[in-house]
């Protein structure tokens, strides 16, 4: 059967025409067998939407988005080879395809190498529950992003300047095969709403922000509670000062502290393990947490923001406990990680979903009155984290606490520790969890951390 194009079908909505696509994706994987391929895989990409950006009243930019590509990879043997292309029409496809199969004809066999195993692919593809086109054109957008500048702008006259609301709203859809025999496709949605603001005070100037995200924009925050939440954000951070060097226990915002748990899950990813660069080296079933931490992930959450019925393999998702009562209880694997260390895979090609760390019952006002005196961190900059290591050292901004209370906002300070003791000296996860991202977690109260000050 001729290679159909798909060109004519990228212009439309990228949650249609599915058919056309698990068409394409097919016949790649034919193209592939017929030029010598054992095996092989193909995903194709379809996005469209548009971010528009006011700014001081005026509006600043309108970008409309529309991508697409395809990507394919062949294997003769466990010699492997990919190419991609952005041009879906037949004659474009099938170069990809010689392309991938000429680059594997002169690599080196990998025994590890090749597609997930059958037995693992998912067989079953839910709905999720991830597609929710917003009914917004431009001109409403600009309307909602107005609004929300103009709340956040009269908040408070030491509010001086803007650096924009941007509102951005995509539609996806992905379909995946391969030469097992799998074929699948779903349609996503995401929306956001930013605002960021600077404030000015005593001739010093401070920046700060809020957003939301959502699959499905009736669950956005409103246009006033994200300019309100932002210009909040911006007035207590003036008046900053710097702290003498010290000890103390801190508090990462939750925002913040997602970080520390993505380099918890980076240090137990597979080829962190394999290559042997991680301070977490041959951790499994090692206690690494206090004895109350629990690490899982939920896959196939409804409208989560991570989720997804298969992994970038099209091995099954499912739910999975990474750390139970502290332990760490599984790595975070592909096919090709584990069979380089004997394992099975855990069904994270592509990275982990929804990844969450159990809160207890302290909102955040009672985690600042646990903590008593120390350092809230609400801003990170810089890369200071050494994995092989452990090391952490990494500028940030916050506000210090006394007796419970915010007392005054602090800038230009370090937070340095190690990454072991930081886990170990997990005293709490407030109740405060954020939603918006593939890691969900509340506030983490560590009990000791070195802040390099004046």
């Amino acid at each position: 059967m001729p290679m159909t194009s798909i060109t004519e079908h990228t212009q439309r909505d990228p949650a249609a025409d599915q058919a056309i696509y698990e068409a394409a994706v097919s016949q790649v994987l034919d193209e592939a067998k017929a030029q010598g391929a054992t095996s092989s895989e193909a995903g194709i990409s379809c996005e469209s939407g548009f971010s528009t950006t006011v700014r001081l009243g005026d509006v600043e930019t309108v970008e409309h988005h529309r991508d697409r590509g395809m990507g394919v990879t062949v294997y003769f043997g466990q010699r492997k080879g990919s190419a991609s292309t952005s041009d879906l029409s037949a004659g474009a496809l099938r170069d990809a395809v010689r392309a991938a199969c000429d680059i594997a004809k002169y690599t080196s066999e990998d025994e590890c190498a090749g597609l997930a195993d059958a037995d693992c692919m998912a067989t079953e593809i839910p709905d999720l529950d991830l597609y929710h086109p917003w009914d917004l054109d431009p001109d409403g957008a600009i309307d909602i992003a107005l609004e929300c500048e103009e709340v956040a702008r009269g908040y408070d006259k030491r509010i001086t300047n803007s650096e924009g609301v941007t509102i951005n709203t995509h539609q996806t859809r992905r379909v995946y095969a391969n030469s097992h025999g799998f074929l699948a496709g779903y349609p996503s949605s995401s929306h956001s709403l930013s605002c960021v603001l600077i404030g000015e005070q005593d001739g010093a100037m401070q920046r700060d922000y809020w957003y939301t995200s959502a699959r499905d924009a009736s669950e956005l925050e409103s246009a006033v509670d994200v300019g309100k939440r932002a210009a909040e954000r911006t007035v207590r951070r003036l008046g900053a000062r710097r702290i003498s060097t010290c000890q103390t226990p801190v508090i990462f915002a939750a925002e913040m502290a997602s970080g520390l748990v993505g380099s918890f899950i980076s240090a137990i990813r597979g080829g962190a393990q394999y290559r042997k660069t991680t301070f977490l080296l041959n951790k499994l079933g090692a206690q690494v947490f206090p004895e109350w931490v629990h690490i899982h992930e939920q896959p196939r959450l409804l409208k989560g923001l991570a989720s997804s019925p298969y992994d970038g393999e099209g091995v099954a998702t499912t739910d999975r406990d990474f750390v139970v009562d502290g332990v760490v209880q599984s790595y975070v694997l592909d096919s090709y990680s584990a069979r380089k260390l004997g394992r099975v895979t855990t069904g994270n090609a592509g990275g982990v979903r929804n990844l969450s760390i159990d809160s207890g019952s302290n909102d955040f006002a009672q985690l600042l009155k646990m903590m008593g005196k120390g350092l809230l961190v609400t801003e990170m900059m810089g890369h200071g984290t050494n994995m092989m290591t452990g090391d952490y050292s990494r500028g940030a901004s916050g506000f210090w606490v006394e007796d419970g209370e915010i007392a005054y906002p602090v800038e230009e300070i370090t937070v340095a520790g190690n990454l072991s003791d930081m886990f170990q000296g997990l005293l709490a996860v407030g109740s405060d969890v954020d939603l918006r991202g593939r890691i969900r977690t509340g506030s983490h109260l560590i009990d000791n951390m070195t802040i390099a000050g004046e």
